[in-house]
């Protein structure tokens, strides 16, 4: 399994990435142009919570009618700025494994309330991209913050050790 790690199929991974990144990015720029109420889409959760075999299962319509429907000012913004985060980062290779998290989450919230659509689809993507490791980001911006991040960090612990009070 090491050669889907590598930098080859690094290229793969990619281009996955890449598109998976243009998908959020335009999903939530279509709902910070023309607006977006999540109202409509709870409410219709809601609504498949019910019968013998419900798309959305109880545990969620009791999290949507007590949290999300009374909030969903806050989910009104949240979800395509979130969009728009996930899919710059994933574009960029910025943050990649916690916009792909993130990605997933959202993902799987919405087909917990009933959508199916390319949800499916995006979600089994986000998790391999994840499964793929740092090969998901080897050609992103990821493979140069990363190091630096961890660089200065441990200078940053190396100089509070070297000027820690001696005991």
């Amino acid at each position: 399994m090491k050669w889907l790690r590598g930098p080859k199929m690094a290229i793969v991974w990619t281009v996955l990435r890449i598109w998976l990144g243009l998908q959020w990015t335009e999903a939530a720029i279509e709902k910070l142009t023309h607006g977006f109420d999540a109202l409509g889409f709870l409410q219709g959760a809601m609504a498949n919570a019910k019968g013998d075999h419900p798309a959305v299962q109880g545990w969620y319509a009791n999290f949507l009618q007590h949290f999300a429907i009374p909030n969903v000012e806050l989910f009104n913004h949240l979800i395509p700025i979130g969009e728009l985060l996930v899919g710059v980062g994933l574009i960029l290779g910025v943050a990649t494994i916690p916009a792909l998290i993130a990605a997933a989450f959202m993902n799987l919230n919405f087909m917990l309330a009933g959508t199916t659509s390319t949800n499916p689809i995006l979600y089994t993507i986000e998790i391999l991209l994840l499964a793929a490791g740092t090969a998901g980001y080897y050609y992103g911006m990821d493979r140069i913050i990363i190091p630096r991040i961890k660089n200065w960090m441990h200078d940053k612990k190396v100089n509070r050790q070297h000027h820690a009070p001696a005991n």
